[in-house]
Protein backbone atom coordinates (compact mmCIF):
# COMPACT_ATOMS: atom_id res chain seq x y z
CA UNK A 1 0.00 0.00 0.00
CA UNK A 2 2.88 2.35 0.83
CA UNK A 3 4.51 1.68 -2.55
CA UNK A 4 1.22 2.28 -4.35
CA UNK A 5 0.67 5.58 -2.49
CA UNK A 6 4.19 6.74 -3.27
CA UNK A 7 3.60 5.91 -6.92
CA UNK A 8 0.40 7.98 -6.88
CA UNK A 9 2.20 10.92 -5.27
CA UNK A 10 5.02 10.81 -7.82
CA UNK A 11 2.57 10.48 -10.70
CA UNK A 12 0.48 13.38 -9.40
CA UNK A 13 3.59 15.56 -9.03
CA UNK A 14 4.71 14.68 -12.55
CA UNK A 15 1.26 15.56 -13.88
CA UNK A 16 1.42 18.95 -12.17
CA UNK A 17 4.83 19.69 -13.70
CA UNK A 18 3.60 18.58 -17.11
CA UNK A 19 0.45 20.68 -16.77
CA UNK A 20 2.57 23.70 -15.92
CA UNK A 21 4.64 23.44 -19.09
CA UNK A 22 3.72 26.44 -21.27
CA UNK A 23 2.22 25.98 -24.72
CA UNK A 24 1.49 28.43 -27.51
CA UNK A 25 -2.28 28.34 -27.01
CA UNK A 26 -1.85 29.65 -23.45
CA UNK A 27 -0.82 32.96 -24.98
CA UNK A 28 -2.24 33.16 -28.50
CA UNK A 29 -5.55 31.64 -29.58
CA UNK A 30 -6.47 30.69 -33.16
CA UNK A 31 -10.14 30.96 -34.14
CA UNK A 32 -11.13 29.16 -37.34
CA UNK A 33 -14.10 30.56 -39.28
CA UNK A 34 -16.52 28.70 -41.49
CA UNK A 35 -16.45 30.08 -45.04
CA UNK A 36 -19.16 30.19 -47.72
CA UNK A 37 -19.97 26.74 -49.09
CA UNK A 38 -20.41 28.07 -52.62
CA UNK A 39 -16.72 28.93 -53.02
CA UNK A 40 -13.29 27.58 -52.19
CA UNK A 41 -12.09 30.61 -50.26
CA UNK A 42 -8.33 30.43 -50.86
CA UNK A 43 -7.50 33.73 -49.15
CA UNK A 44 -4.51 35.40 -50.81
CA UNK A 45 -4.88 38.98 -49.50
CA UNK A 46 -6.70 40.82 -46.71
CA UNK A 47 -7.47 44.50 -46.15
CA UNK A 48 -9.19 46.43 -43.36
CA UNK A 49 -12.36 48.31 -44.26
CA UNK A 50 -14.31 50.98 -42.36
CA UNK A 51 -16.62 49.82 -39.59
CA UNK A 52 -14.51 46.82 -38.62
CA UNK A 53 -15.16 44.99 -41.88
CA UNK A 54 -12.55 43.12 -43.91
CA UNK A 55 -11.99 42.53 -47.61
CA UNK A 56 -10.67 39.10 -48.60
CA UNK A 57 -9.08 38.58 -52.01
CA UNK A 58 -8.76 35.02 -53.25
CA UNK A 59 -6.50 33.07 -55.54
CA UNK A 60 -9.57 32.27 -57.63
CA UNK A 61 -10.17 35.93 -58.42
CA UNK A 62 -12.99 36.79 -56.03
CA UNK A 63 -13.21 39.58 -53.45
CA UNK A 64 -15.48 39.09 -50.44
CA UNK A 65 -16.36 41.52 -47.68
CA UNK A 66 -16.63 40.13 -44.16
CA UNK A 67 -18.35 41.56 -41.10
CA UNK A 68 -18.16 40.28 -37.55
CA UNK A 69 -14.77 38.60 -37.91
CA UNK A 70 -13.36 40.65 -35.02
CA UNK A 71 -16.04 39.24 -32.70
CA UNK A 72 -17.42 35.75 -32.18
CA UNK A 73 -17.15 33.28 -35.04
CA UNK A 74 -20.92 32.69 -35.14
CA UNK A 75 -21.52 36.34 -36.13
CA UNK A 76 -19.37 36.32 -39.25
CA UNK A 77 -21.17 37.32 -42.45
CA UNK A 78 -19.83 37.26 -46.01
CA UNK A 79 -20.83 39.14 -49.16
CA UNK A 80 -19.35 38.76 -52.62
CA UNK A 81 -17.95 42.16 -53.60
CA UNK A 82 -16.40 41.33 -56.98
CA UNK A 83 -15.43 38.39 -59.16
CA UNK A 84 -13.60 37.81 -62.43
CA UNK A 85 -10.21 38.99 -61.18
CA UNK A 86 -7.10 36.83 -61.59
CA UNK A 87 -5.31 35.85 -58.35
CA UNK A 88 -5.98 38.79 -56.05
CA UNK A 89 -2.62 39.05 -54.26
CA UNK A 90 -2.97 42.59 -52.94
CA UNK A 91 -5.73 44.80 -51.51
CA UNK A 92 -5.57 48.41 -50.31
CA UNK A 93 -8.40 50.71 -49.17
CA UNK A 94 -8.32 54.45 -49.80
CA UNK A 95 -10.93 57.20 -50.12
CA UNK A 96 -13.89 54.86 -50.47
CA UNK A 97 -12.28 52.63 -53.10
CA UNK A 98 -10.64 49.23 -52.95
CA UNK A 99 -7.43 48.88 -54.95
CA UNK A 100 -6.62 45.36 -56.06
CA UNK A 101 -3.37 43.92 -57.37
CA UNK A 102 -3.90 40.87 -59.51
CA UNK A 103 -1.73 39.01 -62.00
CA UNK A 104 -2.03 41.60 -64.77
CA UNK A 105 -3.08 44.97 -63.29
CA UNK A 106 -3.68 47.30 -60.38
CA UNK A 107 -7.33 48.34 -60.47
CA UNK A 108 -9.63 50.62 -58.49
CA UNK A 109 -12.98 49.09 -57.49
CA UNK A 110 -15.86 51.01 -55.97
CA UNK A 111 -19.41 50.31 -54.83
CA UNK A 112 -21.15 53.42 -56.14
CA UNK A 113 -24.79 52.46 -55.51
CA UNK A 114 -24.30 51.14 -51.97
CA UNK A 115 -25.49 47.57 -52.56
CA UNK A 116 -22.29 46.02 -51.24
CA UNK A 117 -20.94 45.02 -54.65
CA UNK A 118 -18.41 46.78 -56.82
CA UNK A 119 -19.82 48.41 -59.93
CA UNK A 120 -16.86 50.61 -60.91
CA UNK A 121 -13.74 48.85 -62.26
CA UNK A 122 -10.97 51.21 -63.30
CA UNK A 123 -7.48 50.06 -64.33
CA UNK A 124 -4.79 52.16 -62.63
CA UNK A 125 -1.90 50.44 -64.41
CA UNK A 126 -1.19 47.25 -66.35
CA UNK A 127 2.26 48.18 -67.67
CA UNK A 128 4.10 44.99 -66.83
CA UNK A 129 4.31 41.71 -68.67
CA UNK A 130 2.20 38.58 -68.46
CA UNK A 131 3.05 35.56 -70.60
CA UNK A 132 0.62 33.07 -69.09
CA UNK A 133 3.21 31.11 -67.12
CA UNK A 134 1.67 29.75 -63.91
CA UNK A 135 4.40 31.32 -61.76
CA UNK A 136 3.79 34.96 -62.71
CA UNK A 137 2.10 36.09 -59.51
CA UNK A 138 1.92 39.80 -58.67
CA UNK A 139 1.81 40.77 -54.98
CA UNK A 140 0.70 44.25 -53.97
CA UNK A 141 1.06 46.35 -50.82
CA UNK A 142 -1.09 48.87 -49.06
CA UNK A 143 -0.38 52.56 -49.70
CA UNK A 144 2.94 53.83 -48.36
CA UNK A 145 3.51 57.17 -46.62
CA UNK A 146 3.96 58.87 -50.02
CA UNK A 147 0.67 57.52 -51.39
CA UNK A 148 2.33 54.90 -53.59
CA UNK A 149 1.51 51.22 -53.94
CA UNK A 150 4.34 48.70 -54.20
CA UNK A 151 4.18 45.52 -56.25
CA UNK A 152 6.61 42.61 -56.47
CA UNK A 153 6.49 40.50 -59.62
CA UNK A 154 7.35 36.80 -59.75
CA UNK A 155 9.73 35.56 -62.39
CA UNK A 156 8.55 33.45 -65.30
CA UNK A 157 9.05 29.99 -63.83
CA UNK A 158 11.80 29.83 -61.22
CA UNK A 159 14.72 30.89 -63.35
CA UNK A 160 13.91 33.50 -66.02
CA UNK A 161 12.33 36.86 -66.77
CA UNK A 162 10.74 36.21 -70.14
CA UNK A 163 8.54 39.31 -70.19
CA UNK A 164 8.75 42.93 -69.03
CA UNK A 165 9.84 43.51 -65.43
CA UNK A 166 9.22 40.02 -64.16
CA UNK A 167 11.55 39.71 -61.16
CA UNK A 168 11.24 43.39 -60.16
CA UNK A 169 9.69 45.54 -57.46
CA UNK A 170 7.72 48.48 -58.85
CA UNK A 171 6.02 51.49 -57.34
CA UNK A 172 2.64 52.65 -58.63
CA UNK A 173 2.23 56.41 -58.30
CA UNK A 174 -1.23 57.93 -57.62
CA UNK A 175 -1.58 58.80 -61.33
CA UNK A 176 -0.81 55.20 -62.35
CA UNK A 177 2.79 55.77 -63.37
CA UNK A 178 4.83 52.60 -62.88
CA UNK A 179 8.31 53.19 -61.43
CA UNK A 180 10.95 50.40 -61.51
CA UNK A 181 12.40 50.36 -57.99
CA UNK A 182 14.39 47.15 -57.25
CA UNK A 183 15.61 44.23 -59.34
CA UNK A 184 16.51 40.71 -58.22
CA UNK A 185 13.10 39.45 -57.07
CA UNK A 186 12.53 35.72 -57.51
CA UNK A 187 9.28 34.32 -56.07
CA UNK A 188 7.66 36.81 -53.67
CA UNK A 189 4.67 35.88 -51.53
CA UNK A 190 4.11 38.90 -49.30
CA UNK A 191 4.90 42.61 -48.99
CA UNK A 192 4.30 45.11 -46.18
CA UNK A 193 5.84 47.88 -44.07
CA UNK A 194 7.59 48.07 -40.72
CA UNK A 195 6.60 50.60 -38.06
CA UNK A 196 8.77 53.26 -39.72
CA UNK A 197 7.26 52.72 -43.17
CA UNK A 198 10.19 50.79 -44.64
CA UNK A 199 9.12 48.19 -47.19
CA UNK A 200 9.87 44.45 -46.94
CA UNK A 201 8.92 41.48 -49.03
CA UNK A 202 9.21 37.74 -48.56
CA UNK A 203 11.01 35.62 -51.16
CA UNK A 204 11.10 31.85 -51.52
CA UNK A 205 13.87 29.28 -51.80
CA UNK A 206 15.02 28.53 -55.33
CA UNK A 207 17.68 29.68 -57.81
CA UNK A 208 20.01 32.26 -56.18
CA UNK A 209 18.03 31.82 -52.94
CA UNK A 210 19.43 29.15 -50.65
CA UNK A 211 16.50 29.60 -48.29
CA UNK A 212 13.32 31.63 -48.08
CA UNK A 213 14.03 35.16 -46.91
CA UNK A 214 12.71 38.44 -45.57
CA UNK A 215 14.16 41.24 -47.72
CA UNK A 216 14.36 45.04 -47.37
CA UNK A 217 13.18 46.80 -50.53
CA UNK A 218 15.62 49.69 -50.60
CA UNK A 219 15.10 51.69 -53.82
CA UNK A 220 17.84 51.05 -56.39
CA UNK A 221 18.90 47.76 -54.81
CA UNK A 222 19.51 44.36 -56.37
CA UNK A 223 17.78 41.65 -54.31
CA UNK A 224 19.79 38.66 -55.48
CA UNK A 225 18.32 36.96 -58.59
CA UNK A 226 19.89 38.27 -61.84
CA UNK A 227 17.12 36.94 -64.10
CA UNK A 228 15.54 40.38 -64.49
CA UNK A 229 18.75 42.21 -65.48
CA UNK A 230 17.49 42.33 -69.09
CA UNK A 231 15.05 45.12 -68.19
CA UNK A 232 17.58 47.70 -66.97
CA UNK A 233 17.44 49.30 -70.43
CA UNK A 234 13.78 50.07 -69.73
CA UNK A 235 14.53 51.46 -66.25
CA UNK A 236 16.81 54.50 -66.77
CA UNK A 237 15.99 55.76 -63.27
CA UNK A 238 17.79 52.71 -61.84
CA UNK A 239 21.22 53.48 -63.25
CA UNK A 240 23.46 50.97 -65.04
CA UNK A 241 22.94 47.23 -64.92
CA UNK A 242 24.78 45.63 -61.98
CA UNK A 243 27.72 43.30 -62.36
CA UNK A 244 26.61 39.69 -62.82
CA UNK A 245 27.02 37.70 -59.56
CA UNK A 246 29.33 34.68 -59.66
CA UNK A 247 27.67 31.29 -59.48
CA UNK A 248 28.37 29.01 -56.48
CA UNK A 249 29.78 31.87 -54.43
CA UNK A 250 28.65 33.29 -51.09
CA UNK A 251 26.42 36.31 -50.52
CA UNK A 252 29.03 38.01 -48.32
CA UNK A 253 31.65 37.66 -51.10
CA UNK A 254 29.37 38.87 -53.89
CA UNK A 255 28.44 41.96 -51.89
CA UNK A 256 32.06 43.05 -52.35
CA UNK A 257 31.76 42.70 -56.16
CA UNK A 258 28.16 43.78 -56.80
CA UNK A 259 27.64 47.11 -55.06
CA UNK A 260 23.85 47.13 -55.57
CA UNK A 261 23.43 43.69 -53.97
CA UNK A 262 21.43 43.96 -50.73
CA UNK A 263 21.55 40.81 -48.59
CA UNK A 264 18.42 39.31 -47.04
CA UNK A 265 17.53 41.02 -43.79
CA UNK A 266 16.68 37.60 -42.34
CA UNK A 267 17.01 34.06 -43.64
CA UNK A 268 13.78 32.23 -42.79
CA UNK A 269 15.82 29.10 -42.26
CA UNK A 270 14.67 26.34 -44.58
CA UNK A 271 13.15 23.29 -42.90
CA UNK A 272 13.36 24.87 -39.42
CA UNK A 273 11.36 28.08 -39.66
CA UNK A 274 9.48 27.22 -42.83
CA UNK A 275 9.74 26.27 -46.48
CA UNK A 276 7.60 28.87 -48.26
CA UNK A 277 7.52 32.32 -46.65
CA UNK A 278 4.38 34.38 -47.29
CA UNK A 279 2.59 37.34 -45.66
CA UNK A 280 4.19 39.98 -43.43
CA UNK A 281 2.45 42.05 -40.76
CA UNK A 282 3.88 44.57 -38.30
CA UNK A 283 2.54 44.88 -34.77
CA UNK A 284 1.48 48.53 -34.48
CA UNK A 285 -1.31 47.75 -31.99
CA UNK A 286 0.47 49.47 -29.07
CA UNK A 287 0.48 46.42 -26.85
CA UNK A 288 -2.86 44.86 -27.79
CA UNK A 289 -1.07 41.87 -29.34
CA UNK A 290 1.26 41.35 -26.40
CA UNK A 291 4.83 42.45 -25.73
CA UNK A 292 6.13 42.49 -29.33
CA UNK A 293 5.30 46.02 -30.43
CA UNK A 294 6.82 47.06 -33.78
CA UNK A 295 8.13 43.57 -34.51
CA UNK A 296 7.25 41.72 -37.72
CA UNK A 297 5.24 38.52 -37.99
CA UNK A 298 5.95 36.44 -41.06
CA UNK A 299 3.83 33.50 -42.23
CA UNK A 300 4.68 30.32 -44.10
CA UNK A 301 2.47 28.57 -46.64
CA UNK A 302 4.06 25.13 -46.40
CA UNK A 303 4.45 24.97 -42.61
CA UNK A 304 1.06 26.62 -41.85
CA UNK A 305 2.72 28.78 -39.21
CA UNK A 306 3.73 32.32 -38.23
CA UNK A 307 7.22 33.30 -37.08
CA UNK A 308 8.39 36.45 -35.30
CA UNK A 309 11.17 38.74 -36.55
CA UNK A 310 13.14 41.40 -34.68
CA UNK A 311 15.17 43.73 -36.93
CA UNK A 312 17.92 46.25 -36.34
CA UNK A 313 20.19 48.29 -38.61
CA UNK A 314 23.97 47.81 -38.48
CA UNK A 315 26.34 49.77 -40.74
CA UNK A 316 23.34 50.91 -42.80
CA UNK A 317 22.12 47.34 -43.47
CA UNK A 318 18.96 45.74 -42.10
CA UNK A 319 19.47 42.45 -40.29
CA UNK A 320 17.93 40.54 -37.46
CA UNK A 321 16.61 37.37 -35.91
CA UNK A 322 13.69 35.04 -36.49
CA UNK A 323 11.98 33.04 -33.75
CA UNK A 324 9.22 30.43 -34.02
CA UNK A 325 5.94 31.96 -32.86
CA UNK A 326 2.67 30.11 -33.61
CA UNK A 327 1.73 26.93 -35.45
CA UNK A 328 -1.51 25.01 -35.93
CA UNK A 329 -3.24 26.92 -38.72
CA UNK A 330 -5.61 24.83 -40.82
CA UNK A 331 -4.12 25.50 -44.26
CA UNK A 332 -1.15 27.11 -45.97
CA UNK A 333 -1.04 30.80 -45.05
CA UNK A 334 -0.88 33.34 -47.90
CA UNK A 335 -2.90 36.45 -46.99
CA UNK A 336 -2.71 38.25 -43.64
CA UNK A 337 -3.40 41.54 -41.89
CA UNK A 338 -3.41 42.88 -38.32
CA UNK A 339 -6.05 45.36 -37.16
CA UNK A 340 -5.67 48.15 -34.61
CA UNK A 341 -7.06 45.87 -31.89
CA UNK A 342 -4.08 43.54 -32.27
CA UNK A 343 -5.89 40.72 -34.06
CA UNK A 344 -4.16 38.93 -36.95
CA UNK A 345 -6.45 37.71 -39.71
CA UNK A 346 -4.90 34.96 -41.81
CA UNK A 347 -6.03 32.84 -44.70
CA UNK A 348 -4.67 30.62 -47.39
CA UNK A 349 -4.63 27.50 -49.46
CA UNK A 350 -2.82 24.20 -49.88
CA UNK A 351 -3.15 24.47 -53.67
CA UNK A 352 -0.27 22.92 -55.60
CA UNK A 353 2.36 22.62 -52.89
CA UNK A 354 0.38 21.21 -49.99
CA UNK A 355 0.54 22.50 -46.42
CA UNK A 356 0.95 21.02 -42.96
CA UNK A 357 -2.44 22.37 -41.90
CA UNK A 358 -4.15 19.73 -44.03
CA UNK A 359 -7.20 21.71 -45.19
CA UNK A 360 -7.60 22.94 -48.79
CA UNK A 361 -8.27 26.53 -47.66
CA UNK A 362 -8.88 28.54 -44.49
CA UNK A 363 -9.75 31.88 -42.90
CA UNK A 364 -8.65 32.35 -39.25
CA UNK A 365 -7.97 34.91 -36.53
CA UNK A 366 -5.26 35.13 -33.87
CA UNK A 367 -5.91 36.82 -30.52
CA UNK A 368 -3.59 37.45 -27.58
CA UNK A 369 -5.00 35.88 -24.39
CA UNK A 370 -3.46 38.56 -22.17
CA UNK A 371 -0.78 36.24 -20.75
CA UNK A 372 2.87 37.12 -21.48
CA UNK A 373 5.02 34.19 -22.66
CA UNK A 374 8.60 33.81 -21.44
CA UNK A 375 10.47 34.49 -24.68
CA UNK A 376 13.58 36.16 -26.03
CA UNK A 377 12.14 39.58 -26.84
CA UNK A 378 15.09 41.00 -28.77
CA UNK A 379 18.46 39.71 -29.94
CA UNK A 380 20.98 42.40 -30.90
CA UNK A 381 24.41 41.99 -32.48
CA UNK A 382 27.42 43.19 -30.53
CA UNK A 383 31.09 43.33 -31.66
CA UNK A 384 31.89 40.13 -29.78
CA UNK A 385 28.53 38.38 -29.46
CA UNK A 386 24.87 39.14 -28.86
CA UNK A 387 22.69 40.81 -26.26
CA UNK A 388 19.38 39.16 -25.43
CA UNK A 389 16.43 40.76 -23.72
CA UNK A 390 13.56 38.68 -22.35
CA UNK A 391 9.87 39.32 -21.85
CA UNK A 392 10.10 38.26 -18.18
CA UNK A 393 12.88 38.25 -15.56
CA UNK A 394 15.31 35.34 -15.90
CA UNK A 395 16.72 32.96 -13.34
CA UNK A 396 20.22 34.47 -13.01
CA UNK A 397 21.89 31.12 -12.32
CA UNK A 398 20.69 29.35 -15.46
CA UNK A 399 20.77 32.45 -17.71
CA UNK A 400 24.27 33.32 -16.52
CA UNK A 401 25.67 29.87 -17.26
CA UNK A 402 27.28 29.56 -20.76
CA UNK A 403 26.39 25.85 -20.71
CA UNK A 404 22.68 26.82 -20.91
CA UNK A 405 23.22 27.83 -24.53
CA UNK A 406 24.31 26.06 -27.71
CA UNK A 407 25.40 27.81 -30.87
CA UNK A 408 26.22 27.14 -34.49
CA UNK A 409 26.78 29.38 -37.52
CA UNK A 410 26.31 28.53 -41.19
CA UNK A 411 25.51 30.07 -44.56
CA UNK A 412 24.12 29.10 -47.97
CA UNK A 413 25.68 28.72 -51.39
CA UNK A 414 24.76 31.71 -53.54
CA UNK A 415 24.09 29.85 -56.77
CA UNK A 416 21.94 29.46 -59.87
CA UNK A 417 20.92 25.94 -58.81
CA UNK A 418 17.72 25.51 -56.83
CA UNK A 419 18.23 26.21 -53.12
CA UNK A 420 21.25 25.23 -51.06
CA UNK A 421 22.24 23.06 -48.12
CA UNK A 422 23.56 24.74 -44.99
CA UNK A 423 27.33 25.08 -45.53
CA UNK A 424 30.55 26.49 -44.04
CA UNK A 425 29.69 25.42 -40.49
CA UNK A 426 31.32 27.24 -37.59
CA UNK A 427 30.82 26.26 -33.94
CA UNK A 428 31.39 29.39 -31.82
CA UNK A 429 32.06 29.04 -28.12
CA UNK A 430 30.23 31.20 -25.62
CA UNK A 431 32.90 32.37 -23.21
CA UNK A 432 30.68 34.51 -20.95
CA UNK A 433 26.99 34.98 -20.15
CA UNK A 434 26.40 38.07 -18.02
CA UNK A 435 22.91 38.80 -16.67
CA UNK A 436 21.96 42.47 -16.59
CA UNK A 437 21.02 44.36 -13.45
CA UNK A 438 17.36 44.30 -14.48
CA UNK A 439 17.41 40.47 -14.69
CA UNK A 440 15.76 40.75 -18.12
CA UNK A 441 18.88 40.91 -20.30
CA UNK A 442 21.87 38.67 -20.91
CA UNK A 443 25.10 39.62 -22.67
CA UNK A 444 26.64 36.63 -24.49
CA UNK A 445 30.31 36.83 -25.46
CA UNK A 446 31.38 34.60 -28.38
CA UNK A 447 34.94 33.60 -29.20
CA UNK A 448 34.17 34.34 -32.87
CA UNK A 449 31.48 35.86 -35.07
CA UNK A 450 31.27 35.17 -38.81
CA UNK A 451 30.03 37.93 -41.08
CA UNK A 452 27.39 36.72 -43.53
CA UNK A 453 26.48 33.64 -41.49
CA UNK A 454 23.22 32.74 -39.80
CA UNK A 455 23.99 32.38 -36.09
CA UNK A 456 21.76 29.68 -34.62
CA UNK A 457 21.19 29.87 -30.87
CA UNK A 458 19.45 27.39 -28.59
CA UNK A 459 18.52 28.31 -25.01
CA UNK A 460 17.20 25.04 -23.64
CA UNK A 461 18.93 25.52 -20.29
CA UNK A 462 17.58 29.02 -19.58
CA UNK A 463 14.73 29.38 -17.10
CA UNK A 464 12.60 32.30 -16.02
CA UNK A 465 12.71 33.61 -12.45
CA UNK A 466 9.61 31.50 -11.81
CA UNK A 467 11.26 28.38 -13.25
CA UNK A 468 9.62 28.20 -16.68
CA UNK A 469 11.51 27.28 -19.86
CA UNK A 470 11.69 29.65 -22.81
CA UNK A 471 8.55 28.99 -24.85
CA UNK A 472 10.51 29.01 -28.13
CA UNK A 473 14.11 28.21 -27.24
CA UNK A 474 15.66 28.65 -30.70
CA UNK A 475 16.71 31.76 -32.63
CA UNK A 476 18.35 32.37 -36.01
CA UNK A 477 20.20 35.67 -36.43
CA UNK A 478 21.36 36.74 -39.93
CA UNK A 479 24.64 38.55 -39.30
CA UNK A 480 25.11 40.66 -42.43
CA UNK A 481 27.27 43.15 -40.54
CA UNK A 482 29.24 43.04 -37.28
CA UNK A 483 28.88 46.30 -35.31
CA UNK A 484 32.03 48.20 -34.46
CA UNK A 485 30.89 49.00 -30.94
Amino acid sequence: MMKFSAFLIISFASALVHAADPKESDFYKITTFDTPLETAMEVSSIELLPGGKLALGTRRGEIWTVSGANAEAAKVQYQLYAAGQHEVMGLAWKDGSLFTTNRYEVARLKDEDGDGRADLFDTLTDKWGVSGDYHEYSFGSRFDKNGDLWIVLCLTGSFNSDIDFRGWAMRVKPDGTLVPTCSGIRSPAGIDFDADGEVYYSDNQGPWHGSSTLQHLKPGSFQGHPGGFVWYDKAPNMGPRPVEPKDKSRMVKERERVKELLPPAVYMVHGKIGNSTSFIVCDTSKGKFGPFQKQLFVADQCFSNISRVFLEEVNGIKQGVVFPFLQGFKSGLIGGRMNENGQIFAGGSDRGWGAKGGKPHSFERVDWTGKVPFEVHEMRARPDGFELTFTEPVDPVSAGNPASYKTRAFTYIYQADYGSPEVDDVIPQITKAVVGADNKSVRLTFDKLTKGHVHELHLDGVKSASGLPVLHASAYYTLNEIPAK
